[in-house]
């Protein structure tokens, strides 16, 4: 039998048991960093950079791209630790992670999407339906009760800056969650009629507020752990939610609800640490420039993912800069033809 066509063969078995991944290069702390030892105590440590991210199949590809980015770009990688939550298949995620990351400090938490998968309304885009896509509103009761502040990142971006910049992001005592607010952007449209034609509705969004309402994307937060805790906004989220099955007063996900709850309360972050809807809008994901300014993380948030586009032949300019980060294996297909 052909040398080849055996390889190929290999290969092919492989492949059949799902993607595979290169092993990521491994990176060191700079020599002012401080030591964190690897042992199960990093996981509450308060001198390590906590970020948290959801981890399923059909976003690992872009969730391995935005580990790689995260350690890259830091000063102190080693002393960063990844939360990952999870629905299913945790055993297979996690011999992913540790194949491409065998250094990584991180641990999976189980997220039962039973509680949630009741509460969740279509919206205008199927994958904002997962149920895995509300588990941001859950962190504070997954994640454990010792961390009290963690950075939340969305699977579909890429830093190309230190992440501890975000980290350290400053928060007021009586604020909960930062992230980059877009005050220009149409607030209203994220509301139906419904809500803004219900007087008891919309005076929710005037008041105990600490400046008018903003828009902000929930795929990059700094969020306050224990102050989420203490002040029960799991459960202010779910009764947005649970109104929302009784009447239909937004359409965009999980996002509303962050909306309802916090926006006008939250800590600003630099428009950098979001350069967000590189994916185009919810419909047909077209390509998309960079907001002016600087850019400290690139968000491909919208229908078009820059791994689809370029897996499509067809990618936007800026998928390019997604590229390098990407770790999956190439399949050799054209092996099959020697």
């Amino acid at each position: 039998m052909h040398a080849s066509y055996i390889l190929y063969l290999i290969v092919l078995v492989s492949f059949a048991a799902g993607e595979r991944f290169k092993e990521a290069p491994e990176f060191f702390n700079s020599p002012d960093c401080l030591t964190i030892q690897n042992d199960d105590g990093f996981i509450c440590s308060d001198k390590a950079i906590h970020v948290a991210m959801t981890l399923d199949t059909a976003y690992l590809r872009g969730s391995m791209a935005v580990i790689l980015s995260v350690l890259q770009h830091s000063s102190c990688p080693q002393n960063i630790v990844f939360h990952f939550v999870t629905s299913k298949q945790t055993h297979r995620l996690q011999n992913y992670v540790v194949s491409s990351f065998p250094y990584l400090k991180f641990k999976i938490y189980p997220y039962d999407v039973a509680a949630i998968s009741g509460l969740i309304s279509t919206s205008i885009r199927s994958a904002l339906d997962s149920p895995l896509n509300y588990a941001r509103n859950y962190l504070a009761d997954i994640l454990p009760t010792c961390l009290s502040r963690v950075v939340y990142l969305d699977s579909d971006l890429i830093l190309v800056d230190d992440i501890s910049k975000l980290f350290t992001t400053h928060i007021p005592t009586d604020v909960v969650l930062a992230a980059p607010e877009y005050c220009n952007a149409n607030f209203t449209t994220y509301f139906t009629p419904t809500f803004w034609s219900n007087p008891s509705l919309s005076i929710t969004l005037s008041l105990n507020r600490r400046h008018s309402p903003c828009y902000f994307n929930t795929g990059v937060m700094v969020i306050e752990l224990k102050k989420w805790r203490e002040g029960d906004y799991t459960r202010k989220i779910i009764e947005w939610m649970e109104l929302q099955k009784r009447i239909r007063i937004y359409e965009l996900g999980s996002l509303p609800p962050f909306l309802l709850v916090f926006a006008g309360n939250i800590a600003p972050v630099d428009h950098r640490w979001n350069q967000h809807g590189l994916g185009g809008d919810n419909f047909r994901g077209l390509c998309r420039d960079l907001h002016p300014g600087p850019v400290s993380l690139l968000h491909w948030s919208g229908k078009g993912k820059p791994w689809v586009r370029l897996d499509g032949g067809r990618p936007c300019p800026l998928d390019a800069l997604w590229a390098p980060y990407d770790l999956l294996e190439p399949r050799f297909d054209h092996l099959i033809e020697s």
